[in-house]
C-alpha cells in the first residue's frame, strides 16, 4: 500500500507517544506501590493483543506477542527470584538479548497471514530450537554461557551502564536500523509498532530486574503492538489499500461538518478502461498509484480522496475556485508530464504453449521454427480531467455542489479531456501548455 509522503512520520507517532508516557511513569516511581495494577495490565495487554491479532489475521503481531511474553518468563525462570546479574539468570538475559532483535527482523520480513496451525508451525519450530538453545546455555553450571557473548568489540568501559553484552547491543542496533528503513519504505502501523516494541523490550532487558520495572516495559511493548493492530484496522477502513489515499468513508466523514467557503474538484483518469484492456490490470494499478501520488501532493491546501475506481475527489476547505484554479492546472500538467515506460509482454493466450498433437505431423514436415515471446517498450502518457464546483448563494447543499463538480467533469470529458472545467458558470477553460505552469 502506498501512503502519502508524510505517512512514515504519522505512523511512528502512536507507538512513540505510548513509550514516552510509559517511560515517564516508570522512571517517575509512580508504579512503585502498584504491583497489582502492573500485573493486571501486563496480562491484559497480552490477552487482548493475542485476541485482536487473531481476529484481524495479524500473525506477525501474534508471534511477536508470544515472543516477548516468553522471553520475559524465561528470564524470570532462570533468575529464580533474583536480579539477572549472575549465573543462569545473566546467561538467559545475554542470550535472549541477542536472539530477540533477530526474531523481530525475521517477523518484519514475512507476510501477514491468518493465524492458523499451518502458519504457526514454522515459527513454533524456530521458537522451539531457540528455547532449547537458551536452556542449554543457562544450565546451572554452564560451560559456554559465560564466554559466548562476552567478546569486546569496543572499549568495555563505554558500556558500564548496561549488563547487555556488546554483541547483543549490536544486534539491537542492526535490527532497529533495519526496522526504521523498512518503516520509511513501507509506512504501516505494524512496522512502526515493531520499532517501539523492540525499544521497550530493550529497556526491559536493560532494567536488570525481573519485577515491576521489567514487567512494566514488557507490558508497554504489548500495548504498543495492540495499538498497531487497531491502527491497522483504522487504516484499512479509512484509507484505500492500493493507493494509500483516504477512502470514500474518510471523504464522507470530512464533509459532514463542512461549511462554506470550500471547493470540490472531481478528478477522473482519461481513457482508463483502455489502459486496463490494453496493458492489463497490473499496469492499471500502477497508473492509479502514480496519479494518486501526484494528487497527494496537490498544492493549495487540498486533500485528495479515492472515491472509487479511477475517480478521485479533492477537497479544498476555506478556498474558492478562483483561489485553487492554478493549483489544479499545475496538477493536471504535472500528471500529463509524468509518463512511465512499460515493458509490454504478449498476451498469454497468443504465446505458443507447445506442439499440438493434432498437427504434430504437419509441423514435423515443415520444420517451422518456434516463435519466441517478445517484449516491447511503450511510453504511456496519462492525463486527467477535472471538474470544479463551489457553493453559491443558490447552491448551499454539499450534494448539489458535488453533483455540479461531476457535471463539470463530464463537460471536461466532452470537451476533449485533459482539462479543468469550472461548474459554477459552466465556463470552459481551454487547455494550456504545461510549460506555463511548470515554470
Amino acid at each position: 500500500m502506498h501512503l502519502p509522503h508524510n505517512g512514515s512520520f504519522r505512523s511512528l507517532l502512536p507507538g512513540g507517544v505510548l513509550l514516552v508516557i510509559a517511560t515517564l511513569v516508570i522512571q517517575g516511581g509512580i508504579l512503585r506501590n502498584l504491583a497489582g495494577i502492573v500485573d493486571f495490565f501486563y496480562y491484559t495487554a497480552f490477552v487482548a493483543g493475542l485476541l485482536l491479532s487473531w481476529r484481524f489475521h495479524s500473525s506477525r503481531v501474534f508471534s511477536a506477542l508470544v515472543l516477548i511474553f516468553l522471553q520475559q518468563r524465561a528470564i524470570e525462570f532462570f533468575s529464580q527470584g533474583h536480579p539477572p546479574l549472575i549465573g543462569p539468570g545473566l546467561a538467559s538475559l545475554e542470550t535472549i538479548s541477542f536472539l530477540l532483535p533477530l526474531n523481530f527482523v525475521a517477523l518484519a520480513m514475512i507476510r501477514d497471514r491468518r493465524v492458523s496451525i499451518d502458519a504457526a508451525a514454522p515459527r513454533l519450530l524456530v521458537l522451539f530450537v531457540e528455547s532449547v538453545f537458551v536452556a542449554v546455555i543457562c544450565r546451572p553450571a554452564p560451560s559456554v554461557g559465560p564466554n559466548l557473548f562476552h567478546g569486546a568489540l569496543l572499549n568495555p568501559s563505554w558500556f558500564s551502564w548496561t549488563t547487555i553484552p556488546q554483541i547483543s547491543l549490536l544486534s539491537f542496533v542492526v535490527a532497529l536500523v533495519f526496522l526504521i528503513v523498512r518503516t520509511v519504505l513501507r509506512p504501516k502501523p505494524v512496522e512502526s509498532g515493531f520499532i517501539w516494541a523492540l525499544v521497550a523490550s530493550f529497556l526491559a532487558l536493560n532494567a536488570n530486574d525481573i519485577g515491576l520495572t521489567a514487567r512494566a516495559y514488557v507490558a508497554a511493548a504489548a500495548i504498543i503492538l495492540v495499538v498497531s493492530v487497531i491502527e491497522t484496522s483504522y487504516v484499512m477502513a479509512y484509507h484505500d489499500e492500493l493507493t494509500g489515499l483516504p477512502s470514500r468513508r474518510a471523504f464522507n466523514d470530512a464533509t459532514v461538518r463542512l461549511e462554506a467557503p470550500y471547493t470540490v474538484a472531481a478528478v477522473d483518469i482519461d481513457h482508463f478502461k483502455s489502459v486496463n484492456d490494453t496493458f492489463g490490470h497490473e499496469i492499471g494499478d500502477e497508473v492509479l498509484c502514480m496519479v494518486a501520488s501526484k494528487l497527494a501532493r496537490v498544492t493549495g491546501g487540498g486533500q485528495a480522496f479515492r472515491v472509487g475506481g479511477e475517480e478521485f475527489t479533492i477537497l479544498f476547505t476555506g478556498k474558492s475556485s478562483s483561489d485553487i484554479l492554478n493549483d489544479l492546472e499545475l496538477l493536471r500538467a504535472t500528471i500529463e508530464q509524468s509518463p512511465f515506460r512499460l515493458r509490454r509482454h504478449p498476451d498469454r493466450r497468443s504465446t505458443p504453449r507447445g506442439p499440438d498433437r493434432r498437427t504434430a505431423g504437419a509441423r514435423k514436415k515443415t520444420h517451422r521454427p518456434k516463435s519466441k515471446p517478445r517484449s516491447t517498450s511503450t511510453d504511456l502518457t496519462v492525463t486527467v480531467s477535472i471538474g470544479v464546483a463551489e457553493p453559491t448563494a443558490d447552491l448551499r447543499d454539499f450534494e448539489g455542489v458535488l453533483k455540479l463538480a461531476d457535471e463539470a467533469l463530464y463537460a471536461a470529458k466532452r470537451g476533449g479531456r485533459n482539462r479543468v472545467e469550472i461548474g459554477k458558470n459552466q465556463r470552459k477553460r481551454s487547455k494550456k501548455k504545461s510549460q506555463e505552469y511548470i515554470a
